[in-house]
């Protein structure tokens, strides 16, 4: 928690806007322009900055189908350290920045934080395993934090996916949501994500009170955040808004302006109530 605040100040509920990138070379729907990439997630964190938002977060949504980081090209870990490094540069230090590589491309995205100054990583399968459309996925944790420690990039914080959207958790349907975040916590998580069953799915807001109440860790929100029901979300440490910022609430389309400044004005009503 402490690793958080230290983060993020004394914001209560602390709002991560995302950016998702354009298809990355190598994807079949790569458009030909690593410069387009840059500018286009550019002209997305300058929407953010404009917003007073608290953190974006990075991610390769568009790179479908995805693989698994066996089959991921060094292509990926470079073009996306380039374009965190620009939006990283373009916005104020207030402002965090993390990145996210699918699936479950964690170790190069502790690389690319490394290399762009960022400030935490979002991982998948952390702790157990689960079925994901790409294929199995399994525990990361113990390689992982060890490949920050030898990268010296312990002040990157990682959170971590519990029970994560897209996937099927049959192999682990005997184990619990709470006991899936006691074991992410026992296997030092900076926070832990509680997410709905797919993207802009809300989460069970029971769900989130009993992670809350089994451990320690930080609790983000990570899909389905809207304007109308941010207020059932306000304990979260953060939550993370990503369709709901775009046009059309499309996740595939660009940030919309008067979308995030409604949702950020309700924020700050809410957190002076």
């Amino acid at each position: 928690m402490l690793r958080l605040r230290k983060l993020f100040g004394q914001t209560k509920c602390s709002v991560i806007g995302m950016i998702h990138v354009g298809a990355l070379p190598g994807t079949p729907g790569y458009a030909g322009s690593v410069q387009s990439l840059v500018e286009r997630a550019c002209q997305d964190a300058e929407i953010y900055k404009d917003s007073n938002i608290d953190a974006v977060l990075l991610e390769n949504m568009h790179d479908v189908p995805y693989v698994q980081p066996r089959d991921m090209g060094p292509e990926i870990t470079a073009v996306m350290a380039r374009i965190c490094t620009q939006v990283r540069e373009m916005l104020p230090s207030h402002v965090k920045c993390g990145v996210q590589v699918l699936a479950g491309g964690n170790k190069q995205a502790l690389a690319i934080a490394l290399a762009a100054d960022l400030q935490f990583i979002r991982a998948e399968g952390f702790v157990f395993s689960h079925m994901a459309d790409e294929g199995f996925t399994d525990a990361c944790a113990g390689p992982l934090l060890r490949y920050r420690t030898n990268i010296r990039a312990d002040n990157i914080l990682v959170f971590t996916d519990i029970k994560k959207k897209h996937s099927a958790h049959a192999i682990t349907a005997d184990i619990s949501l709470q006991e899936t975040a006691k074991a992410a916590e026992f296997f030092l998580s900076d926070g832990v994500i509680v997410t709905g069953v797919a993207t802009g799915d809300p989460v069970d807001e029971h769900h989130f009170q009993e992670v809350q109440q089994c451990t320690q860790l930080p609790v983000l929100i990570g899909s389905g955040v809207t304007t109308g029901n941010v207020d059932r979300y306000m304990d979260a440490d953060a939550v993370i808004v990503g369709t709901h910022f775009k046009d059309n609430q499309r996740w595939q389309n660009s940030v919309n302006h008067s979308q995030v400044l409604r949702f950020m004005d309700k924020i700050h009503k809410l957190r002076n109530s």
